[in-house]
């Protein structure tokens, strides 16, 4: 066998190497990709029921459930469609009707979305950036006191 031969052989088991190593990668990645949705966007994208994904929006006033041990059932709205979410555990402190959350799980076949994990807003100035970009293309958007809008008001006197 010749050395360049020789080199030939290695060069291509090398590239083989690295293509079979990207290929796992990329799957592995795959397997662990989560989209977000809006309840508008969830409702269109007709996925299958073993697709983890997260929505976003807002509790519907009047909609939260409380059922036998720690089941809940509660609507998430964007302002025009209502996505039924139903979540077995503990909800978080700060989760209530009217305010922001994220909800990860899956589409059921009867149109329900059951939840895995529930995100509440933390504070008064923060929503989840997909969240708000949601309200915001859905004409709901209000914004919530804090820096951004106090800084907006200065600019907004100054230039009077």
């Amino acid at each position: 066998m010749t050395r360049k031969r020789r080199r030939l052989i290695i060069l291509l088991l090398a590239m083989l190497s690295l293509g079979t190593a990207t290929a796992l990668v990329l799957s592995a990645f795959n397997d662990n990709l989560v989209f977000f949705y809006s309840p508008s966007q969830l409702m269109k994208a007709g996925l299958p029921s073993d697709r983890l994904v997260r929505i976003g929006g807002l509790v519907v006033d009047g909609s939260v459930q409380k059922g036998p041990g720690s089941r809940v059932a509660f609507s998430v709205t964007d302002t025009n469609e209502k996505v039924p979410v139903v979540y077995d555990g503990i909800l978080p402190d700060l989760f209530r009707e009217g305010q922001g959350v994220v909800v990860q799980g899956r589409m059921q076949p009867d149109g329900s979305f059951k939840a895995v994990e529930v995100l509440a807003k933390h504070d008064e100035k923060y929503m989840p950036p997909e969240v708000a970009e949601a309200l915001k293309q859905s004409g709901e958007w209000r914004r919530q006191g804090g820096e951004a809008g106090a800084a907006a008001g200065q600019k907004e006197s100054t230039t009077q």
